[in-house]
């Protein structure tokens, strides 16, 4: 698959970029990715949610009422679930959400979901740019000319703190290096932007 190099005008470059078939033209698998955004997510839960159960409530242990000759249901605390105030029976407790995936299979998601991408034709190549200092305006523009709408990842081959720090207030862009890529990432846009440096790093990283 061949892609023209675009400049931040958003004009033909006249360069072209092969892009392996290993990494943007393999048949996706589902199931990969769906594992794989699982596990994303389930990583960034934190897991501190907490209700008291009965022993935990504060409170008398005095015995509310007699045992017997009231006409109602015998009661011995107003900790129990069915008071109001009292404990919660089976509630929930703080917990670790995280599970494992072997790494193979995250290469094979993340695969899965830069052919989904290519073979929709939602694949840009950008040639390096950066900015003297942080610009929003000017990466507003950059994005306005190479007619972006949408939700829009734009990866880098490594970090650059001017781009980033100019792109982080537009809410429908991501910014990521191509060794952070991930598919929740990759999913979660209408756009991907590649910038022409990090192709190579991408598919080092991702057709062992």
């Amino acid at each position: 698959m061949e892609l023209s190099v675009l400049n931040i005008k958003g004009e033909d470059t006249g360069r072209k970029v092969t892009l392996s078939d290993a990494v943007f033209g393999v048949e996706p698998n589902e199931h990969a990715m769906y594992l794989d955004v699982k596990q994303y997510l389930a990583n960034q839960r934190q897991g501190t949610h907490k209700s008291k159960e009965r022993n935990e409530v504060a409170g008398s242990t005095k015995k509310i009422k007699k045992q017997k000759g009231t006409g109602g249901a015998r009661a011995g605390s107003l900790k129990a679930p069915l008071f109001v105030g009292g404990g919660r029976v089976f509630g929930p407790k703080p917990r670790n959400y995280s599970f494992k995936l072997n790494k193979k299979l995250k290469e094979v998601a993340r695969v899965s979901a830069l052919s989904l991408l290519a073979k929709d034709n939602k694949v840009s190549l950008l040639e390096s740019f950066t900015f003297e200092s942080p610009k929003t305006k000017e990466f507003k523009d950059i994005l306005s000319n190479l007619q972006v709408s949408g939700k829009t990842l734009l990866v880098l081959p490594a970090v650059d703190k001017n781009v980033v720090l100019s792109g982080r207030n537009l809410n429908k862009l991501k910014i990521s290096t191509a060794s952070d890529l991930n598919t929740y990432d990759l999913l979660n846009t209408d756009r991907v932007l590649l910038v022409e440096d990090s192709v190579n790093i991408i598919e080092n990283l991702l057709r062992a």
